[in-house]
């Protein structure tokens, strides 16, 4: 059985730093690649990015590129997502998955940017 968990969120004012991290079980890691989406209050699932299975190759919504980063540790099958320069609107429940398999995300963790 596919388990995620997410950790890392929390409250930061605007201009500060989060780092993500998604716990991966019941799945071979390494062979996937995997995302992180977000939703916000009130909207729809929201692709962030994306990396692939040997972590070599990551891409980004206009949104977030230049200040967030994915990377994985397939050691610690483990994914991460680097946020710098946060913004209020990236206000949202932040979500890792298999890429394109949102169904299996995990529960989240709520990211609040706000003075």
């Amino acid at each position: 059985e596919v388990q995620l968990v997410e950790s890392g969120g929390g409250l930061v004012p605007p201009g500060g730093s989060l780092r993500l991290s998604c716990a991966a079980s019941g799945f071979t890691f390494s062979s996937y690649g995997m995302s992180w989406v977000r939703q916000a209050p009130g909207k729809g699932l929201e692709w962030v990015s994306g990396i692939n299975s040997g972590g070599r190759s990551t891409t980004y919504a206009d949104s977030v590129k230049g200040r967030f980063a994915i990377s994985r540790d397939n050691a610690k099958n483990t994914l991460y997502l680097q946020m710098d320069s946060l913004k209020p609107e990236d206000t949202a429940v932040y979500y890792c998955a298999p890429a394109g398999d949102y169904t299996r995300r995990g529960q989240g963790t709520q990211v609040t940017v706000s003075s």
